[in-house]
């Protein structure tokens, strides 16, 4: 599991003072984009390559609400991995009593320029795979 922290920015609530719900899809990008930098992988880099890392699919259960300023940490674990996809779990909660806010899914897959799913090479999926692997033997 990858975590980072956040606060939640004033212009991120609604009239109702809580987090507006499409906000926490940006957090759940940045658990993403943390774990693979974690991994060695820079996004930048790989769309260089011509890889891109589109979402195919993505599922959030809201159980709670997120405040301004409330402290947040948004943990993201790699379900499942292979050349073609990764599956991404992930869970956001308030740092100081653990409150979930947020558990959801996101299954990206790898794609040319065209849209096109290829397989990722064996240069990136070996970084992301060295992850995966500790991660599988921790659980």
């Amino acid at each position: 599991m990858i975590a980072i922290r956040d606060r939640v920015r004033f212009e991120e609530t609604d009239l109702m003072a809580v987090v507006y719900h499409s906000r926490y899809l940006p957090w759940l990008e940045m658990g993403r984009v943390a774990y693979l930098r974690a991994c060695g992988v820079d996004l930048n880099v790989l769309m260089e390559d011509g890889i891109l890392f589109p979402i195919r699919e993505i599922q959030v259960k809201y159980k709670h609400s997120a405040r301004f300023d409330d402290e947040y940490e948004v943990q993201t674990t790699l379900r499942e991995f292979n050349r073609a996809k990764l599956v991404f779990d992930y869970k956001v909660i308030r740092v100081k009593d653990g409150t979930v806010f947020v558990e959801g899914t996101t299954t990206n897959v790898f794609a040319d320029k065209n849209g096109k799913i290829v397989r990722l090479p064996a240069e990136w999926f070996d970084r992301i795979n060295a992850v995966y692997q500790t991660e599988t033997k921790a659980s």
